[in-house]
């Protein structure tokens, strides 16, 4: 077996990438990353091409539900005509679009704090 290769376990009914050989079973890990279980070699078969699917919309829906910008509730909005809310806005939108959480949330925190000392309510 190839390192990294998509393999299924019927013994838990999951698709795993082959990582190595732990004795005599082999090592999976779930796709998109994770702990890696224990396989009997001689029960694993190449995974089909709909179980690889499955596994890689499994691991895409898990990314969406950590990943940094679903932690926000609701991202400060910038006021309008106002040229450094229309920066920092700009720096978060690049930072999204880079996936640069951490430049993402200090945008975020300094377009709150100019809002609350530029254009207080």
């Amino acid at each position: 077996m190839e390192t990294g290769a998509l393999l299924y376990d019927p013994a838990t009914n999951k698709v795993g990438e082959y990582q190595d050989k732990s004795g005599p079973y082999a090592l999976l890990r779930p796709v998109g990353g994770g702990r890696e279980w224990q396989a009997d070699p001689a029960s694993l078969r190449p995974a089909t091409d709909q179980e690889r699917l499955s596994a890689g919309v499994r691991a895409a829906n898990a990314r969406a539900r950590t990943d940094g910008p679903f932690l926000v509730a609701v991202p400060p909005r910038p006021v309008d005509d106002c040229d450094t809310c229309a920066e920092l806005a700009q720096l978060r939108s690049t930072a999204r679009t880079d996936h640069d959480y951490s430049t993402e949330t200090d945008a975020n925190v300094l377009l709150r704090k100019h809002r609350s000392e530029a254009h207080p309510v």
